[in-house]
């Protein structure tokens, strides 16, 4: 996320890192080493320069933390269109070991009356968020902070939930926000997608509860039978966990329910305008 970066260079490439061993433990892979792909402006201004050597001990920080060494990659430099770089991009491209084929969950939803569970905690944190850039056209704020020793938590305790093979999906939050994060995993692959009934009691803004980009979340499914078994995993790792809702059939809708409001769409729909999205962004294309 090269909004991150821009805003605060060395916790944004802490977040980078951060989420793509998210991506792979979600999958039953264990983080293991880093390839790096660094794009930036002409590092002979002395802002761009700043970028660059910030990000880079932040990527050095993290793959420390997470014991996955950086084994090459590439830097592109002068990426400036008159005189403007681009955003300072570190696009991390991470490789992991997966024990156990048999116990590899989907970042879908798979059943209904599953329990979803989210790991990690909701913050009151907008900045930098795709809910600023597309909703108010704002590049702002501070990222979300990164907690790396939780971030290295909640990695070993969703590993072990799937090892253990008491998950049927995980699905990290990112780009969006919880609620982007909970519609990805309703919808799958668009064919048959779930509905969702989902209760949160954090004391927080509508706008971050729903779209805010807080690090160090996952939203897991399970068997309702199984959910204890998950909270114990997560309080031994030192992961704060619970329950906030049930996967439901696609009828009943997609729903969020908070303290102050709630969010409620029909998820055919919100299908046609996720899958719909670049078609439509295609067509029209060329228009005035």
């Amino acid at each position: 996320n090269g909004r991150y970066v821009y805003l605060n260079p060395r916790s944004g490439t802490l977040a980078a890192v951060a989420e793509a061993a998210r991506n792979l433990v979600c999958v039953g892979a264990l983080p293991t080493a880093v390839t790096n792909n660094l794009n930036f402006g002409n590092p002979l201004k002395s802002h761009i320069y700043y970028q660059f050597r910030e990000s880079v001990l932040g990527m050095a920080e993290a793959c420390k933390l997470f014991e996955t060494p950086v084994t090459g990659g590439n830097v592109s430099f002068y990426n400036e269109t008159d005189g403007v770089a681009i955003y300072p991009t570190p696009v991390i491209g991470m490789v992991g070991v997966l024990e156990d084929v048999d116990h590899i969950p989907r970042h879908a939803f798979q059943n209904e009356d599953d329990t979803i569970i989210l790991l990690g905690d909701n913050t009151d944190e907008l900045g930098a968020s795709e809910y600023l850039y597309v909703m108010e056209g704002l590049v702002a704020g501070e990222p979300p902070s990164v907690n790396l020793l939780g971030e290295r938590g909640l990695q070993h305790a969703v590993l072990a939930m799937i090892q253990d093979g008491l998950l049927n999906s995980a699905h990290d939050v990112s780009e969006g926000g919880l609620a982007c994060a909970l519609a990805e995993s309703a919808l799958g692959a668009g064919e048959d997608p779930f509905g969702v009934q989902v209760t949160l009691h954090d004391a927080l803004p509508v706008l971050p509860l729903l779209f805010g980009e807080a690090q160090g979340r996952v939203v897991v499914s399970c068997d309702p039978r199984s959910v204890d078994e998950v909270l114990r995993h997560a309080k031994r790792h030192g992961v704060h966990s619970r329950a906030v809702g049930e996967v439901v059939p696609s009828d009943e809708g997609f729903r969020i329910d908070g303290r102050a409001t709630s969010l409620e769409v029909d998820i055919e729909n919100l299908a046609e305008l996720f899958f719909g999205a670049i078609p439509t962004l295609m067509d029209g294309a060329g228009r005035s």
